[in-house]
């Protein structure tokens, strides 16, 4: 927003999905001068472009075959912008993102806590934005008071005998969701849970069964990317307001929700060894607050999840968080 004020230019601000874009929107009224008529949202449900416009990737990328020009893209592409702003750009390297790029304009800003990607393409940014102006340490951060101090933890958890076998017998994948949709980590969540009576706490997975099932036992809100987008901005609104305490997410909500009172986590399955996942899901519960935050990581003990885990926490450890370990039998948790 200080770079929007001091160019005071035509800008267009990309980010990952609509809360995100609604999010921005109000950040912009509530700290700028902007009026309503100077922001335009471009959406797949709204389409305004407006002296400063927020508009998602998606949308911009989005064509009916794949032998299709992009429509809305050249809508974009034809107009003259001072500054484009590409929110959780360490996304840009991927093929289907990356063609957002081909936009001109005067000068481009690059926002990411997570400049890390799996696939070793991170410095793919810097050809495609600009190079780095601008880099600090989440500890740093932490040490200056400008997020909330986070203590890590890693459940380990066994995988029960009748499902032993069915491990076993299956390829690397097979297993990998096997452990990570192993029944024990209901009542390890819940166990959790109640642990923090006081605090607002997410539930976040990657097997949308595995997220049925523990939001009904917990009798908690879901969000999957099936949620309709207004049903996910009641949910957020109503755990801002404290309405709802705990509530379930998938990796939907990975990537730019603002949900500043959230203090705990708890990460009942990931995708694979994804670092930088690790680190969008730590960041939810970043925001400053006067209580600490908690990091929880449940995972099926002696399989392969427990060897992506390893890998998952490379990219916070290199940040300096150090990870507490806990072994739990079945019967503490039940």
């Amino acid at each position: 927003m200080q770079a929007m004020s001091a160019l005071a230019t035509n800008t267009l601000v990309l980010t990952t999905n609509v809360a995100a874009v609604h999010q921005w929107i109000d950040e912009l009224l509530d700290k700028t001068e902007l009026a309503p008529e100077d922001i335009g949202e471009y959406t797949g449900d709204t389409k305004n472009i407006r002296p400063v416009t927020i508009a998602t990737y998606q949308v911009l990328i989005w064509r009916k075959d794949k032998e299709s020009e992009f429509p809305h893209f050249d809508i974009f592409r034809k107009r003259k912008w001072g500054l484009i702003i590409y929110d959780e750009v360490h996304l840009l390297p991927a093929p289907v993102f990356r063609v957002t790029a081909e936009l001109q304009a005067v000068r481009r800003l690059g926002l990411t806590a997570t400049l890390v990607r799996e696939d070793g393409r991170e410095a793919d940014v810097f050809s495609l934005v600009g190079p780095k102006r601008y880099d600090v340490p989440w500890k740093e951060l932490e040490t200056r008071g400008w997020i909330a101090e986070a203590h890590c933890h890693e459940i380990r958890i066994d995988l029960p005998k009748q499902h032993r076998s069915g491990y076993a017998a299956s390829d690397k994948r097979g297993k990998f969701r096997i452990a990570s949709i192993n029944p024990a980590k209901i009542p390890a969540a819940r166990s959790i849970i109640e642990n923090h009576p006081d605090d607002h706490i997410l539930v976040i997975g990657q097997y949308l069964e595995q997220l049925d099932e523990i939001a009904a036992e917990l009798d908690a809100p879901l969000i999957t990317g099936r949620t309709p987008n207004k049903e996910r901005e009641r949910i957020y609104r109503e755990f801002r307001e404290g309405k709802a305490r705990v509530i379930v997410v998938s990796k939907v909500a990975n990537f730019a929700i603002d949900l500043p009172d959230a203090s705990v986590a708890v990460q009942i399955s990931g995708s694979f060894g994804s670092r930088q996942e690790e680190a969008q899901r730590l960041g939810r519960i970043l925001r400053p607050k006067k209580r600490n935050s908690h990091f929880y990581t449940i995972v099926s003990r002696y399989t392969v999840e427990e060897e992506f885990a390893v890998n998952r926490q490379r990219f916070l450890t290199e940040q300096g968080y150090k990870y507490h370990i806990d072994h739990w039998d079945l019967g503490a948790v039940q």
